[in-house]
Protein backbone atom coordinates (compact mmCIF):
# COMPACT_ATOMS: atom_id res chain seq x y z
CA UNK A 1 0.00 0.00 0.00
CA UNK A 2 0.95 3.52 -0.94
CA UNK A 3 1.74 6.35 1.67
CA UNK A 4 1.66 9.96 1.25
CA UNK A 5 2.26 12.84 2.92
CA UNK A 6 3.00 16.45 2.62
CA UNK A 7 5.47 18.85 3.48
CA UNK A 8 5.69 22.55 3.46
CA UNK A 9 9.25 23.99 2.56
CA UNK A 10 10.79 26.49 4.68
CA UNK A 11 14.10 28.25 4.05
CA UNK A 12 16.25 28.54 1.29
CA UNK A 13 18.94 25.68 1.34
CA UNK A 14 17.01 23.73 -1.51
CA UNK A 15 16.52 26.99 -4.07
CA UNK A 16 15.66 27.05 -6.73
CA UNK A 17 14.49 23.42 -7.18
CA UNK A 18 12.45 23.99 -4.14
CA UNK A 19 11.75 27.18 -2.94
CA UNK A 20 10.82 28.50 0.31
CA UNK A 21 6.94 28.33 1.06
CA UNK A 22 6.31 25.78 -1.75
CA UNK A 23 3.75 22.44 -0.68
CA UNK A 24 4.96 18.78 -1.82
CA UNK A 25 3.84 15.65 -2.23
CA UNK A 26 5.77 13.48 0.12
CA UNK A 27 5.89 9.34 -1.05
CA UNK A 28 6.96 7.52 2.14
CA UNK A 29 8.86 4.58 1.75
CA UNK A 30 9.58 4.96 -2.31
CA UNK A 31 12.76 3.62 -3.79
CA UNK A 32 15.19 6.10 -3.52
CA UNK A 33 18.20 7.21 -5.77
CA UNK A 34 20.63 9.84 -6.41
CA UNK A 35 19.66 12.82 -6.99
CA UNK A 36 16.05 12.32 -5.26
CA UNK A 37 14.73 15.33 -2.98
CA UNK A 38 13.68 13.66 -0.16
CA UNK A 39 12.55 14.73 3.32
CA UNK A 40 13.95 13.34 6.48
CA UNK A 41 14.42 13.83 10.06
CA UNK A 42 17.75 16.20 10.97
CA UNK A 43 20.02 13.49 12.44
CA UNK A 44 21.11 16.18 15.25
CA UNK A 45 17.21 17.48 15.98
CA UNK A 46 15.22 14.73 15.30
CA UNK A 47 12.01 16.87 16.16
CA UNK A 48 12.96 18.62 12.88
CA UNK A 49 12.22 17.45 9.42
CA UNK A 50 14.03 18.70 6.46
CA UNK A 51 14.11 18.78 2.31
CA UNK A 52 17.23 17.50 0.53
CA UNK A 53 19.04 15.76 -2.54
CA UNK A 54 20.71 12.35 -1.71
CA UNK A 55 23.92 12.31 -3.09
CA UNK A 56 25.58 9.47 -3.07
CA UNK A 57 25.13 6.10 -0.73
CA UNK A 58 27.83 5.90 2.40
CA UNK A 59 28.25 2.87 4.14
CA UNK A 60 24.39 2.09 5.21
CA UNK A 61 23.18 5.98 4.68
CA UNK A 62 22.95 8.70 2.23
CA UNK A 63 25.15 11.49 2.13
CA UNK A 64 22.69 14.58 1.50
CA UNK A 65 22.99 18.18 0.23
CA UNK A 66 21.00 21.20 -0.11
CA UNK A 67 20.89 22.60 -3.30
CA UNK A 68 21.98 25.89 -2.68
CA UNK A 69 25.26 25.57 0.31
CA UNK A 70 25.54 28.89 1.03
CA UNK A 71 22.14 27.86 2.98
CA UNK A 72 22.48 24.63 3.58
CA UNK A 73 22.89 22.69 6.96
CA UNK A 74 23.54 19.02 5.62
CA UNK A 75 25.76 16.15 5.24
CA UNK A 76 28.84 18.29 5.16
CA UNK A 77 28.13 19.66 8.36
CA UNK A 78 26.75 15.98 10.11
CA UNK A 79 27.47 13.45 7.92
CA UNK A 80 25.99 10.68 6.27
CA UNK A 81 22.29 10.00 7.02
CA UNK A 82 21.10 6.66 8.21
CA UNK A 83 18.24 5.02 5.84
CA UNK A 84 16.03 4.98 8.24
CA UNK A 85 15.64 9.08 8.67
CA UNK A 86 14.58 9.49 5.29
CA UNK A 87 10.74 9.56 5.21
CA UNK A 88 10.03 9.75 1.43
CA UNK A 89 10.36 11.02 -1.99
CA UNK A 90 9.09 14.35 -2.95
CA UNK A 91 7.34 13.55 -5.98
CA UNK A 92 5.10 16.67 -7.20
CA UNK A 93 4.26 20.12 -5.89
CA UNK A 94 1.32 21.70 -5.05
CA UNK A 95 -0.58 24.87 -4.67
Amino acid sequence: MLSFTTVRVVGPSMEPAVQNGQWWVVRKGAKLRQGDVVLLRHPERSELSVVKRLGHREGSGWWVLGDNPHESDDSRQFGAVPDKLIIGRLIFRYR
